[in-house]
């Protein structure tokens, strides 16, 4: 198993860490700044003999080193500045979402290609049309991160385990992600049943916000280690075809009547890539929630 890690900043190294450290596969760390995927490379190679991996990673700038992945991840991509719109961020990650997908499908054309790069839904539908493959191959990261993040502030708020709490989050990746109430349930219970309505507005104001007040405190840069976490536990159902149900960015063919656009929605993964969208019951508010969502990305979309 060969797993191809493209962009080797903060998310890109720790995500590689992830993986060589629990021995899931062989890892390709690329970046096309050159020499840092080969230092990172190597300083976690020189920690092989501590934690006991066997597997190994390679740092390169050499799309050719990358041939035969099974799964590709893109995090490549510049982060919005101050004074920089949506749309120049857009321009600028697009081209290089553009650019990675074209050596991707020249060097592994049957990898599945996990998008981490932001707006995340956009850069998803670029790498989707860009790869022209199927759509079970191409999918974005963000639902399994904001629904974590969710998890955490409810378990924090009840003082109960993480194991308790079951949730989901999809839409948009940002303010208008749909943290998916009707079907949050804490210790079997549903959550409305547990806190009033307002405290729910509360963790779903704070979950919308958790990103931002991880930029702010760090002062520079944004959030990685959960982003990577996020990213490894759809690479370790993919691997093991788990078919859990989690929530990835992947092309709308009908699915909640959307179409033509990347968006968050339930998905169950396995070792063919997004094996299933699954059918949940959504009460009125959030469908229309998600259906505002997809207005708000179609409308990013329609600049490309």
């Amino acid at each position: 198993m060969k797993i191809s890690i493209i962009g080797a900043g903060n998310v890109g190294a720790t995500l590689a860490k992830m993986v060589i450290e629990s021995d899931t596969a062989d890892v390709v760390l690329l970046d096309v700044v050159k020499n840092v995927a080969l230092g990172k490379a190597l300083d976690l190679s020189h920690a092989a003999p501590l934690v006991g991996q066997t597997k190994r990673i390679l740092g390169t700038d050499n799309y050719k080193d990358t041939a035969g992945s099974h799964i590709a991840v893109i995090t490549a991509g510049f982060p919005r500045q101050p004074g920089m719109s949506r749309a120049d961020l857009i321009k600028k990650n697009g081209g290089i979402v553009r650019d990675v997908v074209n050596n991707i499908k020249s060097s592994s054309p049957d990898a599945i290609i996990i998008v981490v790069t932001n707006p995340l839904d956009v850069m998803t539908y670029i790498a989707y049309k860009e790869s022209s493959f199927e759509r079970n191959r191409v999918m974005g990261m963000a639902g399994v991160l904001d629904s974590s993040r969710f998890t955490y502030l409810i378990a924090k708020k009840l003082n109960v385990e993480y194991k308790e709490i079951e949730t989901i989050i999809l839409g948009q990746h940002g303010p208008l992600m749909v943290p998916v109430i009707s079907h949050t349930k804490v210790s079997g219970r549903p959550i409305n049943e547990v806190l009033s309505s307002e405290e729910i507005d509360l963790l779903i104001r704070d979950v919308m916000e958790s990103g931002g007040e991880i930029v702010n405190l760090l002062g520079k840069g944004s959030a990685y280690y959960a982003p990577s976490a996020s990213c490894f536990t759809m690479i370790k159902n993919i691997i093991n075809d788990e078919k859990n149900l989690l929530s990835a960015c992947v092309y709308a063919e009908g699915d909640y009547g959307l179409s033509g656009l990347c968006i968050g929605l339930p998905v169950r993964l396995g070792k063919k890539g997004c094996v299933e969208v699954a059918k949940l019951r959504l009460d009125k508010d959030e469908l229309d929630s998600l259906k505002k969502a997809a207005e708000s990305i179609k409308e990013l979309l329609s600049g490309l």
